[in-house]
């Protein structure tokens, strides 16, 4: 077996002491549960969201932070699809229903009604 080549700790490491400390401390915010979200000031549940948030801070304060991912920008309309060669997708048969609503039922009260 060949000898491995030591890396000094600190020139490989992906993130910074800085951003180490800030995500430390929206963990710990988030577990007592005084960390907020910065747009809509609602209450933080998410580990992975509490993380984000630790990151952001440090990057703004200039820790070594890899840059956020970018978002991905919204396909042209109009564009054809290479599955379906342009043509829409064939009816599967179902009938069409109104998404996640129950029909009322009519012509029932919903009052009760006094016995005698």
């Amino acid at each position: 077996m060949a000898a491995r080549k030591s890396k000094s700790s600190k020139s490989g490491r992906r993130y910074g002491a800085k951003a180490s400390n800030k995500v430390e401390k929206a963990m710990h915010e988030r577990k007592q549960g005084t960390l907020r979200s910065g747009g809509s000031g609602a209450k933080v549940k998410s580990r992975k969201q509490a993380i984000a948030i630790g990151l952001s801070e440090a990057r703004a304060e200039g820790g070594k932070v890899p840059p956020a991912p970018k978002r991905r920008k919204a396909a042209k309309t109009g564009r054809k699809s290479a599955t379906t060669g342009g043509r829409k997708a064939a009816n599967t048969g179902r009938k069409a229903t109104k998404t996640g609503r129950k029909s009322a039922k009519k012509g029932r009260k919903t009052t009760a009604r006094k016995s005698r």
